[in-house]
Parts: structure tokens; sequence; C-alpha cells
């Protein structure tokens, strides 16, 4: 069966990426196509990049990393979750992807982001930072304005219509998911 994790890319204290991400999770496990697990990027606390090596060599030094490491590798897609800072995406969340690479590669991706324009340029940000890690970013995003699906910018609180588009958004990550496992498969036998 597919494996999709739903990375939670924020670590803030009072975050709201929390209530964002476990209503992915709610919808998806509704679904009977894939297995979903939600991955707290607070329960892989990660320094600053402090591997000696470049990630692409895969060459990995610190424990937190093998861990970081495993943890990726063992899905084929992802639904990341993401604020918006400053245009981009958290510092949190871009440290994490960097810590890695073969554990990104040809696997799909699809984003669900908050901000004040609906985070819709910290997905833009990350679709950059995929196609260099070899991922296919799926089309379809899910862009959540603080101003209209927050109470008080605070309590989440999605209209029905954004079930609509995160439902495309799993059928997207999913299908690009099964679709490259060929490649996966491939780059395990080298």
């Amino acid at each position: 069966m597919t494996k999709i994790g739903i990375i939670l890319g924020s670590t803030r204290p009072n975050r709201n990426g929390e209530q964002v991400a476990k209503w992915v999770l709610d919808v998806a496990a509704q679904r009977d196509d894939a297995e979903f697990e939600l991955i707290d990027l607070r329960d892989y606390p990660l320094p600053h990049l402090d591997e000696p090596m470049p990630p692409s060599l895969g060459q990995y030094q610190g424990d937190h990393t093998k861990q970081w490491a495993s943890k990726i590798a063992s899905f084929d897609g992802f639904v990341i979750v993401t604020p918006e800072y400053n245009h981009g995406t958290s510092g949190v969340l871009k440290n994490a992807i960097d810590y890695l690479y073969a554990e990104w590669n040809n696997k799909a991706v699809g984003f669900v982001s908050y901000g004040s324009v609906g985070g819709a340029r910290a997905a833009e940000h990350l679709r950059l930072v995929a196609g260099e890690l070899q991922m296919a970013d799926v089309r379809q995003q899910v862009a959540l304005s603080l101003i209209t699906e927050f109470e008080n910018f605070s309590v989440f609180k999605p209209g029905d219509y954004n079930l609509g588009a995160l439902n495309v958004l799993l059928d997207q990550v999913i299908t690009w998911s099964t679709a490259l496992a060929p490649l996966r498969a491939a780059t395990l036998s080298v």
C-alpha cells in the first residue's frame, strides 16, 4: 500500500499548522487507497544542518540525521503543510528538507499552505526545492487564508469548499507516488 507522510512544517508555540495538519490527516484517514502518517518536525529536533558531507552523498554522521533519513525513506510521497514567513516557507522545514537528498527522490509531493495570502508564496518556494530534489510536485494546492479560514487568525475553521481541493491533492499525490514506484525500485537495486 502506498505510504504518504503528512509533514507538519512548523514548530512554533501556538502554531496554526497543527490544526491544519490534523485536518489533512482526518480527511486522508477516510480514504482506503493509501496509508497516511503525520510527521511532526517537533519530533525530529534537527539542529541547523550539521552534516560534514553534502546530503547528496548519503554519508550521514549524526544519529539525528540517520533517524530523520529513515523516517523519510519509509514513505512513497508527501503532503507538506507549510506556513508562509516572509514570502517563503519556515526555516525549520527548509532545514529538515536540506538534511536529505536520496530519501526525497522520485516521490510525489503536494502542498497545503496557510498565511495572509494562503501561503501561496511558501508553496512556490517549496516547488523550486522539490524540483532540485527530483520530486514530482502536483499541481493541486490547498491555500488557506488566515483571514477567511481562521477565526481570530488562530482557530482553524476551514470552509467545506476546501475539501474538494484537498481530495484532488490527495488523489494526485497518491497517483504520482504510485507511478514513480518503478523509479524508486530501480534506485534501490543499484
